[in-house]
């Protein structure tokens, strides 16, 4: 069935010793110069996400690298000859097909073989585009954060002439905590045709492919809380999830505002995540929230109204507040 009600995301995950996501020129993490705070795209994301569902669930992804049998790198061109696609009367072939269409949607153009008078338009190309019904602004560190350039060496020479190994750079942080933020729209859904099981292939590949992503420079991700908001009306939802959010140490003070340094964390022990502004919001919504869907690391420490508890002992404690009682269920992860 197509996607009938709108939900929110709310996503958090941590690295440490890693970069979460490099700039184009140095490769050195993405930082927000004024606040101090790591940005990580949501381009990155959706690749985390596109990788994990083709790697590992077997899913059809077009935004995909793929080659011919020569070894070559598949223009846009002939993927689309390969999926004989020839007007935009053929785009939907692409939709049944591809969940990241259905999901992130996209914007593809090709050449017409005939030159169509009764449209205008550019001569000799057609364009088609699909909303994302999943949209998810930047990903931003809950802390400040400090890039610090690793210097090594390699036992390679770079050359022939070159009798010893040359000096490496990389860059790093000592620690990030991530929090994403996405609305599902269901307008967009009608478009691209997104089916409430692609949601769920997609929760999936949020939290475990986060986790799969093990490679040199993102290797250690862990995911740390998922929280789907459904909501019972269309066209609703509250916005802003993530400022719900603030980040204490374990004194019981504001990281980066009276208390500890974000500078200076390094494992997710050393905070406890604040819920209580994202809880009241919740709550005063109540009446027009369907499903709250969670999922949460046991490692996560966590602060209600000034009462602490650790991991899944945060879905019995919402149970316990009155209006969000009958609304509570445990995301189920295949792992």
């Amino acid at each position: 069935m197509v996607v009938e009600r709108r939900s929110e995301i709310l996503f958090l995950y941590d690295v440490r010793d890693a970069n979460p996501n490099g700039d184009p020129d140095e490769n050195k993490p993405r930082i927000d110069e004024e606040t101090e705070i790591n940005i990580v795209t949501d381009v990155r994301l959706k690749r985390t996400i596109r990788d994990y569902l083709s790697d590992y669930l077997n899913c059809n992804i077009w935004v995909k690298e793929e080659t011919d049998s020569d070894g070559n790198i598949k223009t846009r061109e002939k993927k689309l000859a390969d999926e004989r696609i020839e007007s935009e009367n053929d785009a939907a072939k692409l939709l049944e097909k591809y969940i990241d269409l259905r999901l992130f949607g996209a914007t593809i153009a090709g050449k017409k073989e005939k030159e169509d008078k009764e449209k205008k338009g550019k001569k000799g190309e057609w364009v088609f585009t699909w909303t994302g019904p999943v949209q998810f602004k930047f990903g931003r560190s809950l802390h400040k954060v400090e890039p610090k350039l690793i210097k090594g060496t390699t036992v390679m020479p770079s050359g022939e002439e070159k009798a010893a190994g040359t000096f490496t750079e990389v860059w790093i942080l000592p620690y990030s905590l991530i929090c994403f933020y996405g609305v599902i729209n269901e307008n967009a859904a009608k478009t691209t045709g997104l089916k409430d099981e692609d949601i769920s292939i997609l929760i999936d590949g949020i939290w475990n492919g986060t986790k799969n992503l093990i490679t040199r420079s993102k290797f250690g991700q862990v995911p740390r809380l998922l929280m789907k908001v459904t909501y019972k009306e269309r066209n609703y939802h509250i916005g802003d999830l993530d400022k719900g959010i603030r980040l204490f140490d374990l004194e019981g003070k504001e990281i980066d505002n009276g208390g500890k340094s974000g500078k200076e964390i390094r494992s997710i022990s050393e905070l406890k995540l604040d819920l209580t502004r994202l809880v009241d919001v919740l709550k005063n919504n109540a009446t027009k929230i369907d499903k709250i869907s969670i999922e949460i690391n046991n490692d996560v420490n966590y602060v209600m109204n000034g009462k602490e508890g650790k991991g899944k002992d945060l879905l019995k404690k919402l149970e316990e507040i009155q209006e969000l009682r009958e609304k509570i269920e445990e995301i189920k992860i295949d792992r």
